[in-house]
């Protein structure tokens, strides 16, 4: 089997995984009953319609298991793509002590800025210049990356902070401290570190406008963070990203058949090749 096939396959394993688990709980273990949602929500019942809730029911029992699903993925790229890959990696590295001073006021500047139009911005080329002319003793540093790349045919290692696509302020605070201490670590343990959503909402990356990270990083220029495409072409190899399409979309159309009718018990809606809908960029999808 080659790379790429092997890539697919592991990727759709672990969707699989997800979606068979997902579908096991809302027909098995906790489907949605009509007379207790009737029992528990009378006025809800009254005036909307059981399919809405039905589909609410649903809802919460795929998105929460979804939230993990991203490392998993990640990894999968990581260790099919660029050889090895692993969730929650511990570094341990040493720091030298004024540079931890400059981290906690780098970050506490961005936290205090004033709003107004003298508000300080986000630099991370400007603000890690800074913060490595820092001198002092070698303090030592754990940190605990959400994802731990290595490269093993070029002997690169990179640390990651995959965050869900709209994060909030204390989440990308706590992973900007993480990444500049890996970045000041002395010696280096790892070639780079990245801020990563596994995909954009927004489209493209200078539309994004989710304004809580936008407090700590530049979204739309800092090469320290990696949005859709990037990350995954990063933590794989080019043309990571077109694998994971292309491996979501073919098993795509068999899962949203089963909820159609094992779950809503309806058939499923008529669609031409016009309407089929796809994914383009991980995370959304298009009308093509």
């Amino acid at each position: 089997m080659s790379d790429s096939k092997r890539m697919k396959a592991a990727i759709q394993q672990v969707v699989q995984e997800l979606m068979d688990g997902v579908m096991k709980k809302v027909l098995v273990s906790d489907p949605f009953v009509k007379e207790a949602h009737h029992s528990k929500k009378p006025l809800y019942a009254v005036l909307v319609p059981d399919e809405i809730f039905k589909g609410s029911h649903f809802e919460r029992r795929f998105v929460t298991p979804f939230g993990k699903v991203w490392e998993k993925l990640a990894v999968v790229a990581a260790t099919e793509g660029l050889g090895y890959g692993t969730m929650g990696h511990r570094i341990d590295g040493y720091v030298r002590e004024e540079r931890l001073h400059r981290i906690a006021e780098t970050l506490n500047r961005l936290e205090h800025s004033p709003k107004r139009e003298d508000k300080i911005r986000p630099d991370w080329a400007t603000e890690l210049a800074y913060i490595k002319a820092g001198k002092g003793e070698l303090i030592p540093v754990s940190v605990i990356c959400d994802l731990y790349v290595e490269d093993t045919v070029n002997n690169r290692r990179y640390a990651f902070e995959l965050k869900a696509p709209l994060p909030n302020s204390d989440q990308t605070k706590v992973s900007k401290e993480k990444i500049l201490k890996l970045h000041c670590m002395e010696p280096p343990l790892v070639d780079n570190a990245y801020f990563a959503l596994p995909y954009n909402p927004y489209g493209s990356r200078e539309n994004y406008s989710w304004s809580f990270p936008a407090r700590w990083f530049d979204m739309k220029h800092d090469d320290v963070v990696l949005i859709g495409d990037e990350f995954w072409d990063t933590i794989g190899g080019t043309g990571t990203y077109n694998a994971f399409i292309s491996a979501i979309n073919e098993i795509a159309a068999e899962y949203k058949e089963r909820i159609y009718r094992e779950y809503l018990g309806i058939e499923p809606p008529e669609y031409s090749d016009a309407t089929l809908t796809t994914l383009q960029e991980p995370g959304e999808v298009y009308r093509v």
